[in-house]
């Protein structure tokens, strides 16, 4: 398989239309809403069985290898009736196209590159996970159609593709998948894909397996009680209303050696602190340029998805800073205080990243300070973690086989479920 740059949603569709057109009898493909700006969704299913898996694809603009990966599923599912078996497989193209529009990540050489074109919605803008922001006669369209597909599939299980820029791999579960962490971690290995053992998207959460990780049952208290966004009610839990479950799998586009370390780091609280400091300092640079400059904007610039992205990203970090700070660490491996590392410098520097791009539209004068900045965080991020880049097949290969090995997994655990209901 050679995948040679991220698609875009046209070439995702053009794809798909293909794929139908050479197999009628199996494939279909059709429209189930519009985005905000009127932009269709698309699902391609293969398959006519009534037991589903629904992936998803696209939920975030920046994390680019899960359509690859949704369109090299269907065409193995189109190939391998071992693999239909008596399940039909649906495939959502992407589930925020607006958000695809604004990120741009053909096949990025560097993260500079990447952060070149960045894009990431606010929360209430993110179609997953807008249901754990805002109230249900607010949701946007995106989310009101990803949930109508569920309720209409009522899928055993949904899979979520996602990725991070830089890191390991991991698997977040709303309910446990027995068996699933050996061929997670035995395709890792093989593709030279570290595990992030311990990442600080599910701090706390109880783990199944090296780097999967099952989300805590109401009433647990959060690793960082600051954050606005629960992952207990987002689209994730909609297949719950039907016996199903979501796998949600990520995969980086750079690797880094560091986030699979066991080994207890010596000063974690002291760590923490740390990094807490820095977080609110390289934030404050970035909310300076940005008071320097808003006089300056027209309404549009002021009031568009990029800028009120990146002003959402600058908002978590004083309660996300005094979390790091207040609390003990939510784990003490040099693994998770290197996650938590990654995040701090993560933050920032989307948000520098978006804004330096309202402000080079903008013409600005202060654009040039910001790009300064957004290249000497993507560079140092780049060399603290040893970044090494994951080839785009990679990266497809495994997401792809830790879906098919999720939903043979979670077929088993659904049955067993059926009968001693």
């Amino acid at each position: 398989m050679a995948v040679q740059h991220y698609p875009s949603v046209p070439e995702l569709v053009l794809s798909a239309r293909q794929l139908t057109a050479h197999r009628p009898e199996l494939a279909s493909l059709r429209e189930v809403g519009t985005s905000r700006a009127g932009r269709p969704l698309h699902l391609l299913s293969i398959g006519h069985r009534p037991r589903a898996v629904l992936v998803v694809a696209g939920a975030h603009a920046n994390e680019p290898a899960g359509g690859s990966t949704l369109l090299h599923l269907a065409e193995r599912a189109l190939r391998d009736p071992r693999l239909r078996g008596d399940t039909s497989w649906h495939f959502l193209l992407c589930a925020d196209p607006d958000g695809a529009s604004l990120h741009r990540t053909p096949a990025p050489r560097t993260l500079l590159d990447y952060h070149r074109h960045f894009f990431r919605p606010a929360g209430p803008e993110q179609p997953e996970w807008s249901p754990s922001v805002l109230p249900p006669d607010r949701l946007p369209p995106e989310t009101r159609a990803l949930t109508a597909v569920i309720d209409e599939l009522r899928p055993y299980l949904q899979v979520s593709l996602h990725g991070t820029d830089l890191g390991g791999s991991w698997v977040q579960l709303t309910k446990d998948i027995p068996g699933l962490a050996e061929p997670f971690v035995k395709s890792a290995a093989e593709l030279h894909i570290p595990v992030e053992t311990a990442a600080s998207d599910a701090a706390g959460w109880p783990v199944s397996g090296p780097g999967v990780h099952v989300l805590p049952r109401p009433g647990t208290d959060a690793a960082y009680p600051s954050l606005p966004e629960d992952a207990r009610r987002t689209t994730w839990h909609r297949p719950h209303r039907y016996g199903g479950r979501t796998a949600i799998i990520e995969v980086p586009m750079w690797a880094s050696d560091l986030v699979d370390d066991p080994q207890t780091h010596p000063t974690p609280t002291l760590a923490m602190r740390a990094l807490a400091g820095r977080l609110r300092r390289d934030a404050r640079l970035v909310e300076d340029i940005l008071a320097d400059a808003l006089p300056r904007l027209s309404w549009n610039g002021a009031d568009g998805p990029l800028l009120r992205a990146a002003r959402w990203a600058l908002a978590l970090v004083p309660g996300l800073a005094d979390d790091w700070r207040r609390l003990p660490p939510a784990g003490t491996s040099r693994a998770y205080i290197g996650s938590v590392d990654a995040f701090g410098r993560r933050l920032p520097l989307r948000a520098a990243a978006m804004l330096l791009r309202v402000l080079d539209e903008a013409g600005d004068r202060a654009a040039p300070r910001l790009e300064l900045l957004v290249a000497q965080w993507s560079e140092a991020f780049a060399e603290r973690f040893r970044a090494r880049w994951v080839p785009l097949e990679h990266q497809v290969e495994h997401q792809s086989r830790t879906t098919v090995a999720a939903a043979r997994y979670a077929r088993v655990q659904a049955d067993g479920d059926r009968g001693t209901g």
